[in-house]
Parts: C-alpha cells; sequence; structure tokens
C-alpha cells in the first residue's frame, strides 16, 4: 500500500511503499478513503508532541470501509463504512477507565501518535474504538468530524450551557463547534489572528454575532471561552472576556507557555480547564447530534502524496475549514 511516513520530528512526510497491515483478534482492516489534516498531526511532525512512535504514519480522522475482520469482531461487518478518531486503546481496567474518564487512561494508545494512522490506503483499529458514519455526509465531509467535531464537542460540554460563547481560533474545530452552538442557540463571538479579515467573514458566515481581533475585548462580558488556537498568550486575553464564574477552554493537546497573569482576571470564581483526548461516549452523542443540526463542514481536499503540502498550509493559517487528503486507486 501507498503510506506517508514520518520518520524524525521537522523532516515532512516521505512516501512509501509498505505490507498492507495484518490484523489482530477484535481488529478491523480499513480501506481507507478519507483522513482529515488536524493540527494535532502537525504537533507530531513539528516534534511539539515528543513520544511518537517512529517510523509513523500520521492521521487521526479516518473513513473507510471495512475490507477483513479479526477474530471476535462483532460490532462490524465487511463493506461497513467507519470512523477512526484519534483514541485508538485504552486498558479498561485503571481507575480512570472505571470511572468514565478513559480519555486520561496512563496507557491509551492513540491514532496517528503511538498506533499508525490513516495518512496510508489502508488502517487498522480495534473494533471497540471505532464509529458508524451517519449516512448524510459523504467520506470527506465526514473525516473532520473525527477530531475537529469530537474535541470541539467535548470542549463546548466543558464550556457549559452559558448564552454568550468566545471561540479563539476559527479552525476546523471552531468551524464545527460554531455550527453546533447556534443549532443551542447560543451567541458565538469570534477572535481570530488580527487583521485576518477573512477569518473574520468566515465566522460571521456561520452565525456569528461578532467576530474580531484576538487581542480585542467583545461589547459584553461572555459565559464562556474557548480556545483552539495553541497560544498560551490568549488563556489571560481570554480571561478577560468572561463574566464572574465563567469559564476558559484549552481545546488544544499542545499549547505554549501561558504567561503570568494578574489574580484579578480569575478571580469571582474564573476557572481555566484543558480538554485532553475524547471518551467513546462523547463520540457516540456527537455522531447523533451532527445529523440534526445538521453540521456542514468545509473542506480542501489533498490527494494522499500531497500530505506535505496540507501540513505547510495548515501549518500557514491557509486552510479555511478543513483539509482532507483522499485516497485514490493507481493508475494501470
Amino acid at each position: 500500500m501507498r503510506s506517508m511516513i514520518l520518520e524524525g520530528a521537522g523532516q515532512g512526510l516521505r512516501q512509501v511503499e509498505r505490507p498492507t497491515p495484518r490484523i489482530a483478534a477484535g481488529q478491523l482492516l480499513i480501506h481507507v478513503s478519507a483522513c482529515a489534516v488536524c493540527r494535532t498531526d502537525l504537533h507530531v511532525v513539528d516534534g511539539e508532541l515528543t513520544n511518537p512512535k517512529l517510523p509513523l504514519i500520521p492521521g487521526h480522522e479516518i473513513v473507510g470501509k471495512v475490507t477483513a475482520l479479526g477474530e471476535g469482531v462483532t460490532r462490524f461487518e465487511i463493506g461497513d463504512r467507519v470512523g477512526v478518531p484519534w483514541l485508538g486503546w485504552t486498558c479498561g481496567a485503571c481507575s480512570y477507565c472505571s470511572h468514565g474518564q478513559e480519555n486520561l487512561c496512563d496507557e491509551a494508545k492513540f491514532t496517528g501518535y503511538t498506533l499508525d494512522g490513516g495518512y496510508a490506503e489502508y488502517a487498522v483499529a480495534d473494533q471497540r474504538y471505532c464509529f458508524a458514519i451517519p449516512d448524510s455526509y459523504t467520506d470527506v465531509q465526514a473525516a473532520p468530524l473525527l477530531c475537529a467535531g469530537l474535541i470541539g464537542y467535548r470542549s463546548l460540554v466543558k464550556a457549559g450551557s452559558g448564552k454568550r460563547l468566545g471561540i479563539y481560533g476559527f479552525g476546523a474545530a471552531a468551524h464545527i463547534i460554531a455550527q453546533v452552538a447556534k443549532y443551542q442557540q447560543r451567541e458565538i463571538y469570534a477572535f481570530s489572528r488580527p487583521g485576518d479579515e477573512a477569518a473574520k467573514q468566515f465566522a460571521l458566515n456561520l452565525g456569528a454575532c461578532w467576530a474580531g481581533g484576538s487581542n480585542e475585548l467583545p461589547p459584553e462580558k461572555l459565559d464562556a471561552a474557548i480556545i483552539f488556537a495553541p497560544a498560551g498568550e490568549l488563556v489571560p486575553q481570554a480571561l478577560k472576556t468572561v463574566g464572574k464564574g465563567g469559564t476558559v477552554v484549552c481545546g488544544g493537546i499542545h499549547m505554549t507557555d501561558i504567561p503570568t497573569f494578574p489574580y484579578s482576571i480569575l478571580w469571582e470564581e474564573r476557572s481555566v480547564c484543558s480538554v485532553a483526548n475524547l471518551t467513546r461516549r462523547d463520540g457516540e452523542e456527537f455522531m447523533a447530534l451532527a445529523p440534526k443540526v445538521p453540521v456542514r463542514t468545509r473542506v480542501e481536499t489533498f490527494r494522499l502524496e500531497d500530505a506535505n503540502e496540507a501540513l505547510s498550509r495548515l501549518r500557514n493559517g491557509m486552510i479555511e475549514g478543513a483539509a482532507v487528503l483522499i485516497t485514490r486507486p493507481r493508475s494501470t
């Protein structure tokens, strides 16, 4: 099979022919049709997440069809369309797994980081951590739901039920969750890089009632803010925007250092929290919710072999919505 391989941090990906992977008990062999490109992939490729298995096939927003079943598979059949998310395996026995916090399992394995992912023609996944894809989505449209959607949804839940919601970093996750928040009849306040007029307009087109630079304050105090941009300096800035009892949610897996800030902007029971990974319950809830909204993903497609270009465009803020790699049959 064709695959895009990371051999070391900062080296970019190399196209390599590898044997189609073998499956073990409980696993699915999936013919990948689409795999979205996530900012987490950038953190892996650029070495900001420091413990990937190497060599590695990145990618954890996978959509494809099941072509083979490992022993004991009961949840899916050959020909079923499935989605594979970031969380790829947990121990099922630790205190976190036993108390509904499998996203915090110390032994967890992650697709496209400690397990090979979807930047390839085939991928292997544990049946327990795969999701059925709603019929209303094409493969390409569904791919960003598997991380941008799921992590965004978990972040939205953490933000609470307040009406006025700020969103920092209007990329893949934000453009999905803004639609969910609008469906929930919330007011959306969008923050983008100062001077990025295209991002502001994108947010307004998706229903934001206000859009401004990340260095600006909104016209009124917010109930909560979600930070999707990996910029630690946004944490104190977001704290200034939320009112008493407000929450700031850090929705990324990596963020630059948070600068010191005065206690006064945290006081009055404001809080800061992070979101780590996802649970299968998150996936089940969001996959049921997305068609009801309905969430419409904005995607830009790239060929599998153009993964480095997609990553570069994402790194430079040149993707509106989400980038998605697609696999095509080889020419004969």
